[in-house]
């Protein structure tokens, strides 16, 4: 899963902190992977801010995430956790994962959350993929147009404009949250464990949420999603 100059993603997916993406869109990922597309995360910090585990622990469980899902690649953008801005200095490294990967699809946050940094991921994100596509902007890497914008919820349940069924890919999208032991299934004997809203019923939740989100269309499980801007859809 190492980085491909020549690689061109058919989906990439913007997240403020490894796990994130997962939450959000883990089936969908698994789902697209396992038909052939080519999909790839870029986290924008490493979670140092995170109350358990290390920034060396949610690396290696980022990686073996990535790993269950299938991947084409994974970066790291090392942007600081808690300190996004929606400034050119931090958004010109995403423009610039745009016109390296060239995604069809780019995917970030709803931008209604309780988590700061999840908002300022999507705005982050809706400034790189229109910057992306200017030719005179950071004109030394050639402009890529993306077709679609969508963003996925973290947190909280959203009315969604698309529902995507994950029912055979469920239990992917959970192998691959549990590999963030760290965040949803701590040590209690750890020293420095301190609970926080992950470390509860936090996976149950998501499972009763992609529950939730199928029964309109009768699917078993489905992740939901926002589009910015209308969009024409033959498959995604």
């Amino acid at each position: 899963m190492k980085p491909n100059e020549e690689m061109q993603l058919d989906m990439l997916v913007f997240a403020a902190h490894p796990d994130d993406a997962e939450i959000g869109m883990g089936g969908t990922i698994a789902k697209h992977v396992k038909d052939g597309f080519t999909v790839g995360i870029i986290d924008l910090t490493y979670a140092e801010m995170s109350s358990n585990g290390n920034v060396e622990i949610r690396q290696q469980e980022a990686t073996e995430a990535s790993a269950v899902l299938g991947l084409s690649i994974r970066d790291n953008l090392g942007l600081p956790d808690r300190g996004l801005c929606v400034i050119a200095q931090q958004t010109d490294f995403m423009v610039a994962a745009i016109r390296k990967y060239r995604p069809r699809l780019v995917f970030a946050p709803y931008f209604v959350d309780r988590h700061p940094d999840h908002i300022t991921c999507s705005r982050m994100a809706e400034e790189a993929v229109f910057n992306a596509k200017l030719r005179r902007y950071l004109p030394e890497l050639p402009a890529w147009t993306v077709e679609q914008l969508f963003f996925y919820f973290i947190n909280d349940a959203h009315p969604p404009q698309l529902l995507i069924d994950i029912s055979e890919v469920h239990d992917i999208k959970m192998n691959a949250l549990k590999a963030y032991r760290s965040q949803f299934m701590p040590e209690r004997n750890e020293v420095d464990w301190v609970e926080t809203p992950l470390t509860g019923a936090y996976l149950d939740n998501i499972v009763a949420r992609d529950r939730l989100l199928g029964q309109a269309k009768k699917f078993t499980y489905a992740e939901g999603f926002i589009a910015k801007g209308p969009f024409a859809l033959q498959r995604f």
